[in-house]
């Protein structure tokens, strides 16, 4: 199956962390979440590839190139993002005269529900929810997928769009849609004009997660560390202590009297300790800094970033090149109980998470003995004095 994976988008709703990185290009327990779309699409049984990129395009090319694929990828460029029928677009000159498979680069889904939406095209891959409101809904009849409702108040299912298609061949001649009423090419009214004309399978996927917000980059973490085997290539002191599934990559050092609990990604030139204790799905990048009297718990934690002594970090993502000072502490539980509220666009939402902590954009830099509250957002190269408590987002 020739699929196409869109990786355009720039991810409005993870700012600040994508001020400089594209959405597919966060990292998830050591990979991008574009490269994770594109080991689960090949392992479906995609037999090429080809990759939408826009912005920040030469990031995502990089990390493409930088693999060896068991299939040919290339990628194809979107100038300006117009919608994800515009991005499909994009690529029709790549594809064949046989039917062709749609994915978005910055969701995850299950190998085995992908397999099965790639043996029962035309298809789209369908996820149930208890919001349904909050997504595009499909609308279902006599098992046929009839298209999809977007953000209906009043649901016809509870059966949401998993932004996974399985198109006829004639669908290449389908992407000239009109735009919608956000202004943009959108992908479902091509979906729509398929279910007007051929029948179309949902598919249902067992599991799906859409990579949108801050703490969903904690779920996908959380998923993606769950299925990693223990790998031991750095070099790890005697005196420290991996327990179960840890994960140790080429140049990394682990001082004396380090605990690092699994599941847990440690990434490449990594220097952790002494005496610091890692635990609770936590996924550290390149050349990220752990010091002494260090604990992080539950925390994705990117390139070049670094905690050096006497810190507390938990259920937090901090991006790159931040640096906490000594004596930070990251408060990640509301003393009423209530799940933790996160700044999205301009809006409180709830992250439907009991513990939560920080979110912090590239450059961010903490003086000693700060405290930051539970939700707080730290825009790019925002900078904490000493002493500071940090009760909003800055």
């Amino acid at each position: 199956m020739q699929t196409v994976v869109l990786a355009a988008g720039e991810g409005t709703r993870m700012r600040p962390l994508t001020a400089h990185t594209p959405k597919p290009m966060l990292p998830v327990a050591g990979s991008p979440l574009v490269v994770h779309c594109l080991e689960d699409a090949i392992a479906a049984g995609a037999s090429r590839v080809t990759v939408v990129v826009g912005y920040e395009a030469d990031a995502v090319r990089t990390a493409l190139a930088g693999r060896e694929w068991p299939v040919p990828v290339e990628t194809v460029t979107q100038p300006t993002q117009r919608g994800t029928a515009d991005a499909v677009r994009a690529a029709r000159d790549a594809l064949r005269d046989e039917p062709f498979a749609v994915l978005n680069g910055d969701v995850l889904y299950d190998r085995a529900s992908l397999a099965s939406l790639y043996d029962a095209g035309p298809a789209v891959g369908s996820f149930r929810v208890e919001n349904p409101s909050a997504y595009g809904v499909l609308r279902v009849d006599d098992d046929q997928v009839r298209g999809v409702v977007e953000k209906p108040a009043d649901p016809p299912s509870d059966l949401v769009n998993a932004g996974a298609y399985v198109f006829p061949a004639e669908a290449r001649d389908w992407l000239n849609v009109d735009e919608s009423t956000r202004g943009e090419a959108e992908l479902t009214d091509v979906l729509q004009r398929t279910c007007e004309t051929t029948a179309v399978s949902a598919v249902p996927f067992e599991r799906w997660l859409d990579v949108g917000r801050p703490w969903e980059l904690l779920a996908a973490t959380e998923w993606k560390l769950d299925s990693l085997d223990r790998e031991v290539a750095g070099d790890v002191d005697a005196d420290a202590t991996l327990r179960g599934d840890v994960r140790v990559e080429a140049g990394a050092v682990v001082e004396p009297g380090v605990v690092v609990e699994g599941p847990a990604h440690i990434g490449a030139d990594c220097h952790i300790g002494p005496n610091a204790y890692i635990r609770g799905a936590t996924s550290l990048g390149p050349g990220v800094r752990v010091g002494h009297g260090v604990e992080v718990k539950n925390s994705v934690v990117m390139a070049g970033s670094a905690i050096p002594h006497l810190t507390y970090l938990g259920d937090s993502v901090l991006g790159r090149n931040v640096n906490l000072g000594a004596g930070t502490t990251v408060a990640n539980l509301r003393h009423d109980g209530e799940s933790v509220q996160l700044t999205v666009k301009g809006e409180r939402v709830d992250t439907g998470r009991r513990k939560f902590g920080v979110v912090c954009g590239d450059d961010v830099k903490t003086g000693v003995n700060c405290s930051l509250n539970p939700g707080v957002t730290l825009g790019t190269g925002v900078t904490v004095e000493p002493g500071e408590t940090v009760r909003r987002d800055r």
